[in-house]
């Protein structure tokens, strides 16, 4: 009886052109971006969606990076996890030290037959996220690095040339003093203190951030931040704070919403902050490179990448990941890459969509958005610049703000609280080796 009921079913769909329902596999990305940039991923997968009938991407806000990443590595050791996941830069490790639980994402798109061209990404960015060999192990997404803000009416207000921003640190200097003298209560403050002042100060003054190519060629790596300029930066900060000049402001984005405010003149923090200062700011404001310390041979040289890759987590059929190399392929695409940079103030991963949205002119009508794109590149990238991969650098990054905070309550001298962000540092790096060799 079933078979006369499929002969029929067969036949009718000949007859009256009934085409063939088809299953979609369904892939699922776990992802940390809430609010406006959750949006933005809805409509991505929306947009992948419809360029073709084989898969359905579904994206699921799974909380914070580190929740995610979490969870995802959880899911893995229970036999259920999603095909990708987002985890932000200094998960790397982490994600590689995960055994068996990763498809590098250059094997991924060379199984699947995916055209692929590691060239064709920002530099700054594959090398971050690449091996040893140069071959990429995740899918960069949201990148962006550490620059430069000023509130250009405060300088008006101070006498100072609203178009021309502090280069080096001894000109920021000379502004955080005009703008205390002028009435500003806050010259300076800054988001994410040892993503700037450590991480992308050690990438921007070519210094390293520890042994083995800042830990990529080996977990058996030590830091470094304990050396003369890295002191010399630390104990500037302090002066900083101890004449008024420097506001600090907490170890996220707090900085970013006291410069949106006008409370703050100068501001370092992301370069993916654009979009809300500009959204949010009711002065004139411009965004420029970090300044340097022009005693510091080999300054400035580029700047790290913040913010997050897909990885795609194994133990799922083979099938899938034709699905998944299918998605990234249709990520890495100008026109898809370049809605993404010029909505969210993320950095576009590849040239080709830098060059499209250079084109567009939408740089000459928004100066200042592709600062980040111009750091970045500024020169190529070096062992001390190409970024950094330290075991259990979740905990090392909340030591050295620790350190940091010390210093800029007079409580320790930048000297005493480097050499302790090391000691304590490589404590965290050798537990991690020793738990993954």
């Amino acid at each position: 009886m079933k078979s006369k009921v499929l002969v029929v079913t067969l036949f009718a769909a000949g007859i009256f052109g009934i085409p063939a329902v088809q299953a979609q596999t369904e892939i699922q990305w776990w992802h940390s971006m809430s609010g406006q940039h959750n949006e933005k991923i809805n409509e991505i997968a929306r947009g992948f969606n419809a360029s073709q009938s084989e898969y359905k991407l579904s994206p699921v806000y799974k909380g914070s990076y580190p929740e995610s990443m979490t969870a995802a590595i959880a899911a893995f050791r229970a036999g259920n996890p999603p095909h990708i996941v987002q985890v932000f830069e200094v998960g790397t490790a982490t994600m590689m030290a995960a055994k068996g639980a990763i498809v590098p994402v250059a094997k991924l798109m060379k199984d699947a037959g995916e055209p692929f061209d590691p060239k064709a990404y920002l530099p700054a960015v594959t090398g971050y996220y690449s091996d040893t060999q140069g071959n990429m192990l995740s899918m960069p997404f949201n990148s962006s690095t550490a620059i430069f803000y000023i509130n250009k009416d405060a300088f008006k207000k101070a006498n100072l040339d609203p178009n021309r921003a502090p280069k080096t640190w001894k000109e920021f200097t000379v502004a955080a003093e005009k703008l205390k003298a002028a009435g500003q209560s806050c010259a300076y403050t800054t988001g994410w203190p040892s993503w700037v002042h450590v991480e992308n100060f050690s990438a921007w003054h070519n210094l390293p951030i520890g042994t083995k190519e800042n830990g990529m060629a080996g977990l058996d790596t030590e830091f470094r931040v304990n050396t003369p300029a890295h002191i010399q930066h630390i104990a500037t900060l302090g002066y900083y704070a101890k004449q008024g000049w420097f506001t600090y402001s907490g170890r996220r984005q707090e900085g970013e919403d006291r410069f949106i405010s006008g409370d703050c003149a100068m501001l370092t923090s992301s370069s993916s902050a654009i979009g809300k200062i500009r959204k949010g700011a009711k002065f004139d404001f411009s965004a420029h490179f970090l300044p340097y310390h022009d005693d510091m041979p080999g300054a400035p040289q580029n700047s790290i990448i913040g913010g997050a890759t897909l990885w795609v987590l194994a133990g799922k059929p083979a099938g899938d990941y034709k699905g998944v190399a299918k998605f990234f392929a249709y990520l890495s695409r100008p026109e898809v890459q370049m809605d993404w940079h010029t909505s969210t103030g993320y950095v576009p991963i590849t040239l080709a969509a830098y060059e499209m949205t250079k084109k567009s002119g939408y740089y000459d009508k928004n100066p200042g958005v592709d600062v980040a794109i111009h750091q970045l590149n500024h020169k190529p990238p070096t062992a001390n610049s190409k970024g950094l991969r330290f075991g259990g650098f979740v905990q090392g990054r909340e030591i050295f703000e620790e350190e940091i905070e010390s210093v800029l309550q007079g409580k320790k001298t930048a000297k005493a609280a480097m050499d302790d962000a090391v000691r304590r540092g490589n404590d965290i790096l050798r537990k991690f080796e020793a738990a993954n060799k």
